[in-house]
């Protein structure tokens, strides 16, 4: 029998099957819990009906935390736990609390003195950097880049110039709307010989990851689906 927890629960990215990239483990921690934190109740039943099919969805509390969610409601779906009854936190694709809400409420848990437990699963910031062939010793993500042009330029360049004085690779993800923007800025804003890796579709069937210099980018520019993307910048 699993002990009581807060256990944070991986979700495929996109519609690969869950047995190939979730180990049977998960499973069986889901049907034991009956309280989940999720991004999005639809499709997180929709999960949990894909990974075990006589689950009664209806049996089941489910809380929302998105970027909505007022933090003062977030504790209060850590009451099960005080009552002695496990709860599963599922964001939209990936791992819990990786660029995801689901990192507000584990360091309420962790505050409470609650048990964390994470799950193994896919986490496409991480898949992307192993296929990079960038350093995977010093990396660091930052989600979103600023919108405003000049305030792009200027992040972009930052970015870069922590690449060649640190040596690390600099990792980022853009609205699938704007991927070809986000490309057409790599190219207008950093080094030719700089190494650019774009990741699309990691674990699924349409899965590309490529790493190409800017240089060798300008003479091939990518045609880029309104998917999401992960961004890899290396020397």
């Amino acid at each position: 029998m699993q002990s009581v927890a807060l256990y944070l629960i991986p979700v495929t990215l996109g519609e690969t099957p869950h047995e190939r990239v979730l180990p049977a483990y998960n499973r069986e921690v889901i049907v034991g819990i009956r309280h989940f934190i999720v991004e999005n109740v639809r499709t997180a039943r929709r999960f949990l009906k894909r990974c075990e099919p006589t689950i009664d969805i209806d049996t089941l509390t489910f809380y929302t935390l998105d970027r909505h969610t007022p933090v003062e409601d977030i504790a209060g779906y850590l009451a099960p736990l005080a009552g002695g009854e496990s709860v599963g936190v599922i964001s939209e694709a990936g791992c819990p609390a990786i660029a995801d809400p689901g990192a507000d409420v584990v360091a309420i848990a962790q505050r409470k003195g609650y048990r964390v437990v994470p799950l193994v699963g896919p986490s496409s910031i991480l898949l992307s950097l192993m296929a990079s062939g960038f350093n995977g010793q010093s990396f660091a993500f930052h989600g979103y880049l600023p919108i405003e042009p000049g305030e792009r330029a200027k992040a972009l360049k930052r970015l870069e110039q922590r690449i060649y004085n640190e040596n690390e690779t600099q990792i980022f993800i853009e609205t699938p709307y704007r991927n070809g923007k986000m490309v057409d800025d790599c190219l207008r804003y950093c080094r030719p010989q700089t190494r650019l890796c774009i990741a699309l579709g990691i674990t699924c069937e349409e899965e590309t990851i490529r790493t190409l210099t800017l240089a060798e980018w300008a003479r091939r520019k990518p045609q880029l689906p309104k998917e999401p993307c992960i961004f890899l910048l290396y020397k």
